[in-house]
Order: C-alpha cells, then sequence, then structure tokens
C-alpha cells in the first residue's frame, strides 16, 4: 500500500520534472505533449486514488471492525499492473497524447493506454465497498447526521 503510493509520487514527480525541463529549454525532449498526458494520467487514476486511504481510515472513523467487502478491498492491487501497463505504453515508440489534433494514432502502445485506464477505472469497485460500509458497518449508536467529517466527504464523492 505505502510502497505503490511512493511509488506513483515519485513517478508522477519524475514526470512533472521532465515537463519543467521542456519548458525551460523548448525542444530539448520534443515530446512535451506526451509527457504532459503521462503526468495528468498518473496523478489523477493512479495517486490521487492510493492518497485517500479509505481502506485503512473508514473503519477506524466508523468503529467497524472491518470494510463490508474485504475481498472487494483487493481491486486495489489492479493499480500497480494498470500503472505498469500505461508506463509501457508511455515508453514504447507510438505514445499517446490527449492533444486532440495527436490523438488519432493507430498504434499498439494507444491500445494498452486505453486498456490501462479501463484497468484502473475497475478499481473504483471499491467506492461500491466504501458506500456499503457507511451505510451498515458504523458503530452502535452512530446515526447518519453524526458521520465524521470525513465519512462524509467519503459519502459526497
Amino acid at each position: 500500500d505505502i510502497g505503490t503510493f511512493f511509488m506513483l509520487l515519485t513517478s508522477g514527480m519524475i514526470l512533472s520534472f521532465i515537463i519543467r525541463l521542456e519548458l525551460s529549454q523548448p525542444q530539448l525532449i520534443g515530446q512535451y505533449n506526451a509527457v504532459v498526458t503521462a503526468h495528468a494520467l498518473v496523478m489523477i487514476f493512479f495517486f490521487v486514488p492510493t492518497m485517500m486511504g479509505l481502506n485503512w481510515l473508514l473503519p477506524l472513523m466508523l468503529g467497524a471492525p472491518d470494510m463490508a467487502f474485504p475481498r472487494l478491498n483487493m481491486s486495489f492491487w489492479l493499480l500497480p499492473p494498470a500503472f505498469f501497463l500505461l508506463s509501457f505504453s508511455f515508453t514504447s515508440m507510438g505514445t499517446w497524447t490527449l492533444y486532440p489534433p495527436l490523438s488519432a494514432l493507430a498504434h499498439p502502445a494507444v491500445d494498452m493506454g486505453i486498456f490501462s485506464l479501463h484497468l484502473a477505472g475497475v478499481s473504483i469497485l471499491g467506492s461500491m465497498n466504501f458506500l456499503v460500509t457507511l451505510g451498515n458497518m458504523k458503530t452502535k449508536g452512530m446515526g447518519f447526521f453524526s458521520y465524521p467529517l470525513f465519512c462524509w466527504a467519503v459519502l459526497v464523492t
């Protein structure tokens, strides 16, 4: 869990450094759009879900022994293979960008990147686990309106 967090944080920071390097010396690398796309996808789809720490913090705040569906927590482990697929798709020769004129490439790297995002999207199944845990696994005597603020944030998002 924490190792995945730091691996994704490091890769996002490296991509951010490459973006800043490209902006300081234009045409130094020549892959600006691909690096910006990779940075955005890593930070949005991979780093932010690991940053939340919901699998660990939510049961503690509710006083629950565990999540409602403990095996569904394993959907988190779809993120590392999806991240590696996304990394391989950007390091291969047919890098994909989300910049519209350049996004119409027909290359296996594009398919690998799209599959990676689908795999990361399947890890969203954990959100169902969060909602069921919020509804059914709270401590005895805890009402809906006495949830901690963090639990309300999970419920709203």
